[in-house]
């Protein structure tokens, strides 16, 4: 099936998910949560072999590989799911004008959703999950590294569904892996009516740039922590470990840290010589050069960089005020953490900094679909329409508004 067949068919298939109550939708949740655990070991066959076959670097071998933990996750989260709230129907705020007219806005379905992935064979899982629970149909390109992963996967799911007596076509999944057929999918506007590109800053780009289908834009995460003249040393220590050790290859991950002039000798020596023991390759300024002096130079190219790796950049700065300026002319806009015990500090960084998620005191590895409560993402929207941060069922929901009258005509 070519790619414009593939899509043609979901959006043919739409009703059988779109005009689904939420009982309906709830039962096709917990057969794919079935069917995702039953084929772990034909899924995890699948994903050896393409973990063997990939060459890329360990951080995308990482966001690649499966394990029992990982498939029992992506059950989970299909679960979770269940328990949430069904937005489809939900009526956002209804009102009465003079005339008589009654006016309903109500969540409904997108419609046709496609995605564009690379690696990360849980983004399909997913995704199927939040277009059940929200009425849309999916259309899954994964990039060829994950491919055996993702098509074992889909292959499951469709045919518990099937078995389940449930038409399982508003799910697809694109064969052609090929930059020609990604951007034959960026193309389809007649059948897709949303593209969500989650991967490298490279893809999202080539996707923003190139598709005529409207995109939510999932952004790269250059990540930000400023330890504030008033932080406490054990927090600064563990946000700013936590959020560059635990997992360096994903968008949440830290890739820069500011660090106040006040407290920078006490502390830099303290955090950075935590993150040097841990191995991580540390580029910083001059000043933080001065304090300690393993730490090699920094570049504005090194301020700009998602490193998704061991590598983090350093800088010295004056003030709060300073330290949002920084930021909002680096950052990409996902999330930033200021470690203070300073409310005024915080509710300054608060309101200065312009990303997605803004923190106080806490890990930038909490933004997260399911660490928000969502049940699961669809990526993290860095864009400022329609939707910004985790993608989870509210925001793959559009509205439409229903209005009541009673014979009412305009003059």
């Amino acid at each position: 099936m070519t790619v414009a067949e593939s899509c043609r068919k979901a959006k043919e298939s739409r009703n059988s998910v779109a005009l689904a109550d939420t009982a309906t939708k709830n039962a096709m949740l917990r057969l794919a949560a079935e069917a995702v655990t039953e084929a772990q070991d034909e899924v995890l066959r699948a994903n050896a072999q393409d973990v063997a076959q990939c060459d890329k670097p360990a951080q995308f071998i990482d966001r690649l590989l499966l394990n029992e933990s990982r498939i029992a996750d992506m059950a989970e989260g299909l679960k979770k799911l269940i328990e949430l709230q069904d937005p489809v129907g939900e009526t956002v705020e209804e009102w009465t004008v003079p005339n008589g007219l009654h006016l309903r806005k109500v969540r409904v379905p997108l419609g046709v959703l496609a995605i564009i992935y690379e690696a990360r064979p849980n983004v399909t899982v997913d995704a199927i999950g939040l277009c059940i629970k929200t009425g849309n149909a999916i259309v899954l390109r994964g990039s060829k590294e994950a491919y055996r992963s993702n098509k074992a996967l889909v292959a499951a799911v469709k045919a518990k569904l099937r078995l389940g007596g449930y038409d399982p076509e508003f799910i697809q999944f694109i064969d052609d892996t090929t930059r020609q057929g990604a951007e034959e999918l960026m193309r389809c506007r007649e059948s897709v009516d949303v593209l969500i590109p989650r991967g490298s800053a490279a893809l999202i780009r080539a996707v923003v740039e190139k598709a005529t289908v409207p995109v939510i834009e999932t952004g790269a995460g250059n990540c930000h922590a400023y330890i504030e003249k008033t932080a406490d040393s054990k927090k600064a220590t563990d946000i700013v470990c936590n959020g560059k050790l635990r997992r360096p290859g994903v968008c949440n991950a830290l890739e820069s840290l500011l660090v106040d002039e006040e407290v920078a000798a006490k502390y830099l020596p303290i955090v950075l010589g935590a993150l040097k023991d841990a191995g991580v390759r540390i580029v910083g300024c001059e000043k933080t050069r001065r304090i300690c002096p393993y730490v090699f130079p920094a570049t504005q190219e090194d301020y700009a960089a998602e490193f998704l790796a061991l590598c983090i950049s350093v800088k010295v700065v004056q003030n709060v005020q300073e330290a949002c300026e920084h930021i909002n002319l680096y950052s990409t806009h996902h999330s930033e953490v200021i470690i203070t015990e300073s409310k005024e500090a915080a509710d300054y960084f608060t309101a200065h900094i312009d990303s997605a998620a803004v923190y106080v005191n806490a890990s930038t590895c909490f933004t997260d679909g399911f660490q928000f409560g969502f049940g699961a993402e669809m990526g993290i929207s860095t864009q400022k329409l329609h939707a910004r941060g985790p993608l989870g069922l509210k925001q793959l929901t559009g509205e439409k508004y229903v209005i009541r009258g009673n014979g009412q005509t305009r003059p």
